[in-house]
């Protein structure tokens, strides 16, 4: 699609749905501690008319959301991520190295259930809360993961990776550690001015990549794909070329089989 903007681009529209890749650090909905802050929703209105949430995704968080543009087609597609029916795809840079290829995490959680309002762990007032990682492959002093949440909690994948002794870079609330990645940190010959050295990434390294579910019309499987942002992709490319790993390219060749 041809619509793109600072704050989030089109991935798909017709008259049932739109998919948007948004930026980090803004809002999908109201916020009842930050009411104030930049919406998706209010600023899709402007262009669309009236759009109806399905889900949500972390403010922090950047990548693609989904909404509907009429009732039926709330009502279809919030049935679809009621039943677990939608098959959502997350990729996050963590600090250090699991030991593990893949991992299920099932624990519980509440949300707002401190005073920083975090979601936390909370096996006998929790609401059920699954997730699944693979381990992508390691980057030195990181790790690229794939993250597929089972259900939608708030901060899910970010808490559950926490629980495990693991924090996805830059993360304000979860993470403790907000050093940004820079590239003298991470590249041995690296001959620029500290000084004036830009972070490659300041913010939280989390982005909802991919999303598969059935169109609410035509009943027909639509899946979609979000590039990252200029920043997480800056990093991405940097570490593709000093370690050799890289998430999209696994993709490219996982789709390309899926093809043929």
């Amino acid at each position: 699609m041809a619509t793109k903007n600072n704050d989030y681009s089109v991935i798909y529209c017709d008259d049932d749905i739109i998919v948007l890749n948004k930026r980090s650090g803004l809002l999908i909905a109201a916020d009842r501690y930050n009411p104030e802050a930049p919406r998706l929703d209010l600023l899709l209105e402007k262009e669309f008319g009236k759009v109806f949430a399905v889900h949500r995704i972390d403010k922090d968080t950047s990548g693609l959301i989904v909404y509907a543009r009429n009732a039926e087609a709330q009502k279809n597609l919030s049935v679809q991520f009621e039943k677990r029916l939608v098959h959502k795809t997350y990729h996050a840079l963590v600090y250090g190295h699991p030991l593990w290829e893949n991992l299920t995490v099932d624990i519980p959680l509440k949300p707002d259930g401190d005073a920083k309002h975090r979601t936390v762990c909370d096996k006998k007032f929790g609401k059920p809360s699954l997730t699944e990682f693979r381990l992508i492959g390691n980057c030195g002093p990181y790790s690229w993961i794939e993250a597929c949440p089972k259900t939608g909690r708030t901060h899910q994948i970010r808490v559950h990776l926490a629980a495990n002794s693991f924090s996805i870079v830059c993360d304000p609330l979860y993470g403790g550690n907000q050093k940004p990645v820079r590239l003298s940190e991470i590249k041995r010959k690296w001959n620029g001015d500290e000084t004036e050295e830009r972070p490659l990434l300041s913010r939280l390294a989390l982005h909802a990549y991919k999303i598969e579910f059935t169109h609410p019309s035509t009943g027909k499987n639509v899946c979609f794909t979000a590039p990252y942002p200029k920043d997480m992709d800056a990093t991405r490319k940097q570490l593709a070329k000093i370690f050799d790993v890289d998430p999209l390219k696994e993709d490219s060749i996982d789709s390309k089989t899926d093809a043929e």
